[in-house]
């Protein structure tokens, strides 16, 4: 189903992780989780003529990571094209010429946006293509085009029952958070905007009051960030989780504190504030703490001392917030249906069906799209 390996029970385990529900998931395989609860939806029809939308259930990020390093671009474009060419001759397609399928990226939007044949551009042109311009492309990170729209990261919880998702909850309101805020990650010394580095040193330099998980430690180059319980139990221990941009704006780790009920900070727009519009409060100040990336890189600021500034009150209800989302940035085990709870992949096709219905309703009425 996607999920990865369950986590194999440990001394400490249940200390750190509930149960059940917990699985080691890649942060790359949305595409099959998503094709996964698509099986099992419950609006899901045979009648492609009735359907509101139609799901392409297409693997794009996992096509395309087998020859982003050392292919050409033919190569990594041959089976988008393929998939493109197939679309338009089907009867489906004739109906709004493609604007209501759908199709899920495992990866960021500039993935699969290449704009030239140039050998040493990035990525494949699957959403460059004319006929994906009709299409929407959900990803783990969207791009400013208006047919891309970001959902959540998958985590490692996902849960078969609602009981599992409030007893989870109601574990992170009694958690004792020894630390004022923490960061998991690794420096990015190849990027010369990066503030990650400053970050660290942030950290290491403000003693009790930050737990710094380094993800690389060593000459065995172990990821420890891709141990569910290392990061769960670093982030339901602290009030605020930073989450600095690392090769591109997103990242996983920013649901990885929602699920621990860690308060997360953000240091650029497009981290957050500007992508989840499905799942997050359009308010960001409900959930999240933003400081400017430009404070930290010229070190105007103290992050510690900005969120100690933050008052006591505003912690809470900002928690009790993020503690609140936890259903909405999961992916719960599609063979048993969640009754209380709506997870992300059912806000994900509820904002597919709204964004097709007005764009339908376009058609019919002969307004132009781009209005």
């Amino acid at each position: 189903m996607g999920f990865g390996p369950r986590v194999a029970p440990q001394k400490n385990t249940k200390r750190v992780l509930s149960k059940q529900g917990w699985f080691k998931t890649n942060q790359f395989s949305l595409e099959v989780i998503f094709h996964n609860k698509m099986k099992h939806y419950k609006c899901l029809t045979d009648n492609s003529s009735s359907a509101s939308a139609i799901f392409v259930p297409f693997y794009a990020g996992l096509d395309l990571g087998r020859y982003l390093w050392g292919f050409n671009t033919s190569t990594r474009d041959n089976l988008s094209i393929s998939l493109v060419s197939w679309l338009r001759q089907r009867p489906e397609w004739e109906k709004m010429w493609g604007r209501d399928h759908f199709l899920v990226g495992g990866r960021v939007s500039w993935d699969f946006r290449r704009q030239t044949e140039e050998q040493s551009e990035w990525g494949s042109k699957l959403m460059s293509l004319p006929e994906s311009n009709n299409m929407t492309l959900l990803t783990i990170e969207a791009s400013s085009y208006d047919n891309d729209f970001a959902i959540p990261y998958p985590t490692y919880f996902h849960p078969s029952k609602d009981i599992q998702v409030s007893d989870w909850q109601r574990r992170m309101r009694a958690s004792k958070r020894p630390y004022l805020f923490s960061f998991a990650g690794a420096p990015r010394p190849h990027l010369d905007d990066s503030i990650r580095g400053e970050i660290i040193a942030q950290c290491q330099s403000s003693g009790k009051l930050c737990k710094l998980l380094s993800c690389y430690a060593g000459p065995s180059s172990t990821n420890f960030c891709e141990e569910p319980l290392n990061v769960i139990k670093v982030f339901e221990r602290s009030v605020f989780c930073l989450q600095p941009m690392g090769d591109s704006y997103t990242r996983r780790s920013t649901f990885d504190s929602i699920l621990a009920g860690c308060i997360p900070v953000f240091f650029h727009p497009r981290s957050a504030h500007k992508q989840y519009l499905w799942h997050f409060p359009g308010n960001q100040t409900r959930y999240s703490v933003f400081i400017p990336e430009s404070d930290v890189k010229q070190r105007r600021i103290r992050i510690s001392e900005t969120l100690q500034r933050v008052p006591k009150p505003d912690v809470l209800a900002m928690r009790e917030e993020v503690i609140k989302l936890i259903p909405r940035i999961i992916y719960a085990d599609p063979l048993s249906s969640l009754e209380r709870f709506e997870d992300a992949f059912d806000f994900a096709v509820k904002g597919v069906l709204e964004r097709v219905g007005k764009v339908g309703r376009k058609v019919k009425e002969g307004k132009d799209l781009m209005d």
